[in-house]
């Protein structure tokens, strides 16, 4: 059986590399703790009454005696259902009982992420939240979260879900900077906890053949959600900007996109082609609408439940490698520029800000490219209908400059 320990005997406890502890058999769950500095001092080891481990660090510069009677008392109110170290917490950060996680997460959708982020994006916020962080963290305070569990919790999901993990990284990043703007005393769990698996850059790019079974699978389901699918291959726009198009974004042979849903943030008109004008001109025989300029094109809400539309082609398009929706945006830019039309123009079509339009030139380069943009859609839209008809397409000529 281990000695008691001493004052002596602690006192000449030597310091190593690492932090260490050593547990006093004379008193339970009473530790001594051994920094690298060779300062000393005393916590108490315990489980709440959810089974939870918890530490108290009792105060510095006290002796044995008094380390382990403040020990018998913890342990006293760990009997009576107390949890001491929390107390304590609450005591040095005037945390309340409502300073909860899933308060804190409903306030931070509603103030931040709905108001200042894309739709997807506040949607994927709240995923986060009601699916994999409360079921874990739900009645946790904010105070109490601690950076081992924020990576226990990522490493975990990471192991079925990579991709997803980074994306509560994300947001659990986010949600805590936030919440330290608000509170001069709380530290972000998340600082030093990385992203727990590497992203990859999709390069996917539907071929020809591949983008003519898409059209076809969508010609099959019908219905909005497979005018919708058209209305991506004509376009290239992202699948939010279109699938949220609201009757007054649509002018004379353009979308005029706000800038408030834009990924840059930035206001963008779009030049429809007659094939894409003919597919929002024939919405309302697919779903019978009272026309008014808030509501959306395809109907009284937008195109939702992707993935179960992406099944439904997936049904109809046969043996076709793995792919998704958002695929078809960079199939359009790739077939744009197999079939010649310029990088500068492709890049203003889908609103980009990568490549040419980087630096000096994103900078000084204020020419709209609305003449060769049109052109250049037509020209697109003329390609894919001869992919799905096997017709000659009409040959547009792009102006020179």
């Amino acid at each position: 059986m281990a000695k008691k320990l001493t004052d002596l005997t602690i006192e000449n406890l030597k310091p190593k590399a690492k932090r260490y502890e050593v547990p006093d058999p004379g008193a339970r769950g009473l530790r001594v703790i051994v920094q690298p500095s060779g300062l000393k001092g005393f916590a108490v080891r315990y489980r709440n009454a959810t089974g939870r481990a918890r530490k108290l660090t009792l105060p510095a510069g006290i002796g044995l005696a008094a380390a382990r009677k403040l020990t018998a008392d913890a342990l006293l109110e760990v009997a009576q259902g107390e949890d001491p170290a929390a107390d304590k917490q609450e005591a040095r950060h005037g945390a309340r009982p409502d300073d909860t996680i899933e308060r804190w997460a409903s306030t931070f959708v509603e103030r931040h992420a709905k108001k200042k982020t894309r739709f997807n994006s506040w949607r994927q916020t709240v995923h986060v939240f009601d699916d994999i962080v409360l079921p874990t963290w739900k009645g946790r305070l904010i105070h109490d979260i601690k950076r081992r569990e924020v990576r226990d919790l990522l490493e975990d999901l990471a192991e079925t879900k990579p991709i997803m993990a980074n994306r509560a990284h994300g947001v659990l990043r986010k949600f805590f900077n936030w919440l330290c703007e608000r509170d001069d005393d709380l530290t972000s769990p998340v600082i030093g906890v990385k992203a727990p698996a590497p992203e990859r850059v999709r390069e996917r790019v539907l071929n020809d053949d591949e983008l003519r079974r898409l059209w076809l699978a969508a010609e099959a389901i019908g219905g909005r959600e497979g005018a919708c699918i058209k209305l991506l291959i004509c376009t290239g726009q992202r699948r939010s900007e279109i699938s949220h198009l609201k009757l007054r974004e649509v002018g004379n042979d353009v979308l005029e996109l706000p800038a408030a849903r834009m990924k840059g943030k930035q206001a963008h008109i779009v030049p429809l082609s007659t094939q894409a004008a003919a597919i929002i001109a024939d919405m309302p025989k697919l779903v019978p609408q009272v026309p008014r300029p808030d509501g959306y094109v395809w109907g009284e809400s937008p195109v939702g439940h992707f993935h179960r539309i992406k099944d439904q082609l997936d049904a109809h398009m046969g043996d076709v490698p793995h792919w998704v929706v958002h695929d078809i945006r960079r199939s359009v830019a790739s077939g744009m520029a197999r079939i010649g039309i310029a990088v500068p123009v492709i890049e203003k079509i889908l609103a980009h800000k990568t490549g040419t339009f980087r630096g000096i030139v994103g900078t000084y380069q204020r020419h709209s490219f609305l003449p060769e943009m049109a052109v250049a859609m037509q020209k697109w839209a003329d390609h894919v209908e001869q992919l799905v008809t096997g017709k000659a397409a009409k040959v547009v000529k792009l102006p020179r400059r």
